[in-house]
C-alpha cells in the first residue's frame, strides 16, 4: 500500500471512529464508544505508517542524491 493510500484510509478511520463514539456517548451505548475508540487508534496507526514510508522514502532520496 502506498503511503498516501495508508494516510488517507487513517484519516478515514479515524473520523468514523470519532463518529461512533459520538453515537455512542449519545444513546449511551459503551460498546459503541469502545469500538469507536479502537477504530480511531486502527486509523491513527495507519496514517503514522503512512508518515513513516513517506520519510522512509525522503532519506533513501536524500541518499540518493535524488529531488
Amino acid at each position: 500500500m502506498s503511503s498516501t493510500t495508508d494516510k488517507l484510509k487513517g484519516l478515514a478511520n479515524e473520523a468514523v471512529g470519532n463518529v461512533k463514539q459520538g453515537i455512542g456517548k449519545v444513546t449511551g451505548d459503551d460498546h459503541l464508544i469502545a469500538e469507536g475508540k479502537a477504530q480511531e487508534l486502527k486509523g491513527e496507526a495507519q496514517r503514522t505508517v503512512g508518515e513513516v514510508k513517506d520519510g522512509v522514502k525522503n532519506a533513501a532520496d536524500s541518499l540518493l542524491g535524488r529531488k
